[in-house]
């Protein structure tokens, strides 16, 4: 998966999850831009990221995670082929 694929598959699992198509989703972007995403939201998007992509995110990943770009990131870390 290219880092394009990786976006384009957050975007709609954030559009998705918060039941809004038309969602402008930066890098930049941040919980608090996002109508609707509180906690619990979070925590459904975080379960569902995980799900659709195959992977976990550690404790402390979820905690440094600061906006959407940040969660993209640590999504390309995860896919990366291991040695």
């Amino acid at each position: 998966m290219t880092p394009t694929d990786t976006w384009d598959t957050l975007v709609s699992i954030i559009r998705e999850t918060f039941g809004d198509d038309t969602l402008t989703i930066e890098r930049d972007t941040t919980a608090s831009q996002v109508p609707g995403w509180d906690s619990v939201a979070h925590v459904e998007l975080m379960i569902e990221v995980e799900e659709r992509f195959g992977i976990r995110f550690t404790t402390g990943e979820a905690a440094g995670m600061n906006n959407v770009g940040d969660m993209a990131g640590f999504i390309e870390r995860h896919l990366q082929p291991k040695d």
